[in-house]
């Protein structure tokens, strides 16, 4: 099949990758790419916690860009939001490593389970972000300081872009792993005076949030959990 990857880089070159490897033919287009705030990390991490909370592998690059300066915290527990961000902090060197079942919102019912009681949790949040982590944190009383380490900027692409993408025909299908993502790719169809269906036959999304910001007009599903592997397994089922 022809995919389109939206995702930023460097993940989406991964993503590619593993398309490849499977027999798919990959575009690259992101909609979004980030701007690291190191700083604001070292800032945050300077002032007692007694864990550390990531949502993204953003995060955890942000994290790498320290050197030898986050050694010092391999030892203080990291609450990741899935599987794959746990595997990231891991190769880092972080060693006490509690992971979620892929949401913000179950992240906040493992932080609240796991927590020492009094504990201060730091976030190392990107923006824009749902809020869902939070909120939940919240809601169950965790003591968390909120730490922006990213900002996700939109990658503007001229008018014809995307008309020379689909020169050939549209895509077999279009990778949507955010909601800010699906935005900017909602904005750049419109920009480009593309219709969804000349862009892609389907639009596979990581989440039921994405979806539900899809205006009428895109074919769109859900992968089963949220995560990549069951992001293809749509491409699959196809």
């Amino acid at each position: 099949m022809r995919v389109l990857v939206t995702r930023p880089r460097p993940s989406a070159e991964s993503t590619a990758a593993k398309l490849g490897a499977m027999g798919h033919e990959t575009a690259i287009l992101p909609m979004l790419q980030a701007q690291h705030l190191a700083d604001a990390v070292l800032t945050a991490l300077s002032v007692p916690h007694q864990a550390i909370a990531i949502t993204s592998a953003e995060a955890v690059r942000v994290l790498g860009s320290l050197g030898p300066a986050l050694e010092p915290h391999f030892g203080t527990p990291l609450f990741s939001v899935g599987g794959a961000t746990a595997r990231a902090a891991g190769g880092l060197g972080f060693t006490d490593i509690r992971t979620g079942p892929g949401t913000g919102e179950g992240l906040a019912e493992t932080v609240a389970a796991h927590l020492p009681a009094g504990g201060a949790l730091v976030y190392l949040a990107g923006s824009p972000r749902t809020g869902g982590f939070e909120r939940s944190l919240h809601e169950r009383r965790v003591d968390y300081r909120t730490a922006e380490c990213y900002r996700m900027a939109p990658v503007h692409y001229s008018a014809d872009t995307l008309p020379e993408l689909v020169r050939a025909g549209p895509f077999d299908a279009v990778l949507l792993y955010s909601r800010e993502t699906a935005r900017r790719l909602i904005a750049t169809l419109r920009e480009s005076r593309l219709q969804p269906a000349e862009l892609a036959s389907r639009c596979l999304c990581l989440s039921w949030p994405i979806r539900e910001i899809l205006p009428a007009g895109f074919v769109s599903e859900v992968a089963a959990a949220p995560d990549e592997e069951n992001l293809f397994r749509l491409l699959e089922a196809e």
